[in-house]
């Protein structure tokens, strides 16, 4: 999608839905459209096409900007503007740290009650998703529906204020993975391990789920290292 298809996205979203708290409203439209790849690394966001798409004040505007930086998912420069940010080798690795806290404590801690088979069906069917996006040789498909399974194993939790971290988490991932380009053997194989992790909330095994999990966020952050530049010097 190009950064004009997204600023007509987002006219859209502003003749169609409003909500109360404007500056949160504007910083969850971005994050979203980040997450979703429209917005890759280095994109610059103006803040005058931005207020006219969205219809809000550029000090709206630069609230919601201030949310973003500090997730770490724009990055503003001085006389130059506001940029959506590219991770380094240091933001992978507090991405990783925040994950391996959440996303297996999401599977361990759960009532095994609270893990209805709705929820277990949404769990599948991003599986399902990834599995047809891997057949079909779409990396940005895999890494889409990669992505919405872990964000639905942290909606297991039941927590809204869970649910925004993960989505802020999420948002920076996208990042990381357009710096990757089109890397299809990172994504293919975790494809089956979420499938096995859904077999193991199915039995019952929870705790065994967020072990798989715990060792799969591992192996994935290394990887990611290996892939991605460190940082000259």
């Amino acid at each position: 999608m190009t950064l004009a298809e997204t600023l007509a996205d987002l006219r859209h979203q502003n003749a169609t839905a409003r909500h109360a708290e404007t500056g949160r409203w504007v910083s969850g439209l971005l994050r979203d459209r980040i997450a979703a790849g429209h917005l890759p690394p280095g994109t610059k966001l103006s803040e005058e096409a931005l207020c006219d798409a969205l219809g809000v004040s550029r000090n709206t505007l630069r609230e919601a900007f201030a949310t973003l930086s500090t997730e770490r998912v724009v990055t503003r420069f001085p006389n130059r503007g506001v940029f959506v940010a590219r991770p380094t080798a240091d933001d992978i690795r507090e991405i990783y740290r925040v994950r391996r806290y959440l996303e297996p404590g999401a599977l361990a801690f759960t009532p095994a009650g609270e893990i209805t088979p709705a929820r277990l069906d949404g769990l599948r069917q991003a599986v399902s998703r990834a599995r047809d996006a891997r057949d079909a040789g779409s990396v940005p498909g895999m890494a889409g529906a990669n992505q919405e399974f872990h964000a639905a194993v942290v909606a297991l939790a039941g927590s809204d204020r869970l649910n925004l971290l993960m989505a802020q988490v999420l948002a920076e991932m996208r990042l990381v993975f357009h710096s990757m380009g089109e890397e299809a053997t990172f994504h293919a194989p975790y494809v089956d391990d979420n499938a096995r992790i859904v077999e193991l909330l199915t039995a019952g095994r929870l705790t065994d789920a967020a072990a798989l999990l715990t060792g799969y966020l591992q192996r994935a952050e290394a990887q990611l290292l290996s892939i991605v530049a460190e940082p000259a010097g």
